[in-house]
């Protein structure tokens, strides 16, 4: 089961409408097989969607964008390693959506459990060869690629969720009690919220719809675009025009039947989705 929540982040002026796609449930089945066929077939209709509104010849000068521009992966924090599922859908995932993972429940475990959780992460994830964003390119320059290395360094982040607040020093703050005291969600000595929430809507939101555009929906509207032509056109090698793509039927997903999914974007600067399949269901705590 899918889910959509929306919201509107207002800073500096600029509105920024967010929405999250969320996959409760996931790996939670006697029989996880397949499981992550339908969180791919969620990504592949919204970009079939897109290249739908964009092959259309009286398109609108601003096409709505419902493709996912980001996929946060969360990890049950075990301390011991990830799960043989988590292995197979984040391959899978890796090849259509960029994937950012996170510990959840990250105050579960102590400083040094949670080092040492992190570093069989990665190293698991480097020996399946698991792609994950933000990814290392040659035409960065200096900053950038300091800045990527400094995320990447932090990957997977552990975070801690509340729905609630409590009273710090005489403030309100996103946190929780426990026996032990207050976990802050926003203090980076209690968890990496704030480098997550920093990440996603300020250093890195233009890269991630860039890179989504770029590089995963190109890949998926050219294979499109070729089925389409081999469909109308056996053995020409010119690419259809506009016009006959725009009228000719999207080949059929291997996850089923393409559908297109209305969805509130971004306003400004860009469209911004994030979709969470998640191990430890629902919002992080």
């Amino acid at each position: 089961m899918i889910g959509i929540v929306g919201a509107v982040v207002e800073e500096n002026g600029v509105h920024l409408r967010l929405n999250i796609v969320d996959t409760p449930g996931y790996g939670d089945q006697v029989n996880n097989e397949n499981c992550w066929e339908p969180i791919i077939k969620y990504i592949k209709d919204q970009h079939s969607a897109y290249l739908r509104k964009e092959l259309t010849a009286t398109r609108d000068r601003y096409i709505q964008d419902s493709r996912i521009h980001c996929c946060l992966f969360f990890i049950s924090p075990t301390g011991h390693a990830l799960k043989s599922i988590d292995v197979v859908v984040l391959k899978k995932l890796s090849e259509v959506v960029n994937v950012v993972p996170v510990i959840a429940k990250s105050d579960s475990l102590t400083i040094e459990e949670r080092h040492s959780f992190k570093q069989r992460i990665k190293a698991e994830l480097t020996f399946h060869n698991i792609k994950l964003y933000p990814y290392e390119s040659e035409e960065d320059d200096e900053q950038e690629q300091a800045l990527n290395e400094s995320i990447r360094e932090l990957l997977p982040f552990a975070i801690v969720g509340s729905e609630r607040n409590v009273v710090i020093d005489g403030r309100p703050v996103r946190g929780r009690k426990n026996r032990y005291g207050i976990i802050n969600v926003e203090n980076e000595e209690h968890c990496e919220f704030i480098y997550l929430r920093n990440f996603l809507t300020r250093t890195h939101l233009q890269d991630l719809i860039e890179t989504t555009a770029q590089i995963h929906y190109e890949a998926f509207r050219a294979k499109q675009l070729l089925a389409i032509k081999e469909s109308t056109h056996p053995g020409n090698n010119q690419a259809p025009s506009p016009a006959v793509a725009a009228h000719a039927p999207l080949p059929a997903s291997p996850h089923g039947a393409n559908q297109s999914v209305a969805s509130n974007t971004l306003t400004s600067p860009g469209e911004s989705q994030t979709m969470s399949p998640s191990s430890a269901v629902g919002t992080p705590s």
